[in-house]
């Protein structure tokens, strides 16, 4: 009766392991950004409303401080603002999962606009739509 495993069952069932590992890493990562992208868009979104809010009680966009996020751990946003427009930036942190993510950094404007700073090639599909 044998004991155990003999050392090539060993080594057939850690190259099996490795293969596997090296098929669902790139995938692992890819739903990661996907989900970074997600939380970044939405963060953007919502200091969006909060300075739309901020613009209808006080009639500018200038005007005291209304709390914003200030990322997560992907991005930092920023903001620039006058009295009629506002920019919001998500920039990507180094040395973060996103640091060399393609599709750059997020920005959005008190119009909609969308844009990717930085992003290398088709953006549209960053923002989820």
């Amino acid at each position: 009766m044998q004991q155990g495993l003999s050392l090539i069952e060993l080594l057939i069932v850690l190259a099996v392991t490795g293969i596997l590992a090296a098929i669902a890493y790139p995938s692992y990562n890819d739903q990661l950004r996907r989900a970074a992208r997600s939380e970044v868009v939405g963060l953007l979104h919502d200091a969006a409303l909060r300075l739309e809010r901020h613009r209808v009680l006080t009639g500018q966009y200038a005007e005291g401080e209304p709390a914003l996020p200030v990322g997560n751990r992907y991005y930092r946003l920023q903001v620039q603002r006058d009295s009629d427009t506002f920019k919001l930036r998500a920039r990507r942190l180094p040395g973060a999962l996103m640091a060399q993510d393609r599709c750059g950094d997020f920005q959005l404007d008190q119009a909609g606009v969308r844009s990717n700073p930085g992003a290398v090639g088709d953006s549209e599909h960053c923002w989820g739509s």
